[in-house]
């Protein structure tokens, strides 16, 4: 898409131990003027919290803690807390995020009423292994089920993960809708390779057997898959859907394989307002890719992720991480980018 302005790195590594290597994928929530960042904060050894930013407008800064937001507590997150995304609904802050315990990364949330404070509340993901992941996804035809599902399954056999019974699903890049649908919680996850969504009451509903249902009709629950060059080999939800007139606006990340490794892209697609799982348009080409040196030299080289924004007027600003070390943002035309997405077939 044209007219894309970088604005270049907002947050970057400090010297302090909690983020000295690493500053990027950033949860976005604005209110009103102000715009809360929690980033995803490494220090060298690759152990991440969750700092904390805060803008007035877009792009100035006017906090920044010293010490983490949310740090590791747990066994499931002793290795890490990453990559928050963030939502408030009625009274409440929702936090999901990556809770890497050293073997595996599964979705987690936290909540909280205030920013300040915040409650733990374990897996919301699967908590199943690859064997019985085989078992589900196979166990009922499921016609019309992407074979890049089975893929990974066979990729993770050849590796020998699929024979290590402690070894769970990868469930990734979860991310809430900023409101209920239909009077229920909605939410995006990320089973290899595509983008899927799961619609629940309460919380407390996400249980084991609830998954093992789910799983066992996975076709049907499926957003995204990969479409085209630029998201041949998996893709992955960015920050809260965006409500429009045209429906659910999704900046998302695609992951283009090339003859020198993988590089990460920006999309946006367009999803059905009262039944999201519907998609309405995509767009064919990347909003913006991995151009700048710091956007394609860091810990992992050409990336763009884009993990949340705010909008101000027509303008939207989308906050990425950029090659697992920055935190950037590029601004775009709101109007501009939806009748790009009408034009698609």
């Amino acid at each position: 898409m044209k007219a894309i302005e970088k604005h270049g790195i907002i947050l970057g590594p400090t010297e302090r131990e909690f983020e000295n290597n690493g500053v990027f994928n950033p949860g976005i929530l604005q209110e009103g003027d102000t715009v809360h960042i929690l980033y995803r904060a490494v220090q060298e050894g690759n152990l991440s919290t969750i700092g904390y930013a805060k803008t007035k407008g877009p792009l100035n800064i006017i906090e920044r803690h010293e010490k983490p937001l949310i740090v590791r507590e747990f066994d499931y997150e002793k290795h890490g807390v990453e990559d928050p995304r963030i939502a408030k609904i009625d009274d409440t802050y929702y936090v999901i995020y990556t809770a890497y315990d050293g073997v595996n990364t599964l979705g987690a949330l936290a909540t909280s009423k205030d920013l300040v404070n915040f409650k733990k509340h374990g897996y919301i993901t699967p908590q199943i292994n690859y064997q019985e992941y085989e078992k589900l996804i196979k166990c009922c035809n499921q016609k019309g089920l992407n074979p890049k599902y089975y893929h990974f399954y066979r990729l993770f056999a050849e590796i020998g993960i699929v024979k290590d019974e402690f070894r769970l699903l990868r469930d990734k890049d979860v991310v809430l809708f900023p409101r209920k649908i239909n009077g229920k919680f909605a939410m995006l996850h990320r089973i290899w390779p595509g983008i899927q969504i799961v619609y629940f009451d309460k919380w407390e509903d996400l249980t084991k057997p609830f998954w093992e249902e789910y799983l066992m009709n996975l076709t049907d629950h499926i957003v995204l898959d990969p479409k085209g060059i630029f998201e041949v080999a998996y893709i992955g939800a960015g920050g809260p859907p965006i409500e429009t007139d045209d429906g659910w606006l999704l900046i998302y990340h695609g992951v283009q394989e090339t003859a020198k490794g993988r590089t990460y892209h920006a999309k946006a697609a367009l999803l059905n307002i009262d039944k999201p799982e519907i998609e309405l348009a995509r767009l064919p080409y990347p909003l913006f890719s991995p151009t700048k040196e710091w956007e394609k030299h860091g810990n992992v080289n050409n990336v763009v992720f884009p993990t949340g924004h705010a909008l101000f007027g027509d303008d939207l600003y989308v906050y990425y991480g950029a090659a697992d070390k920055h935190t950037g943002v590029v601004k775009m035309s709101l109007s501009k980018l939806l009748l790009e997405l009408r034009k698609q077939p």
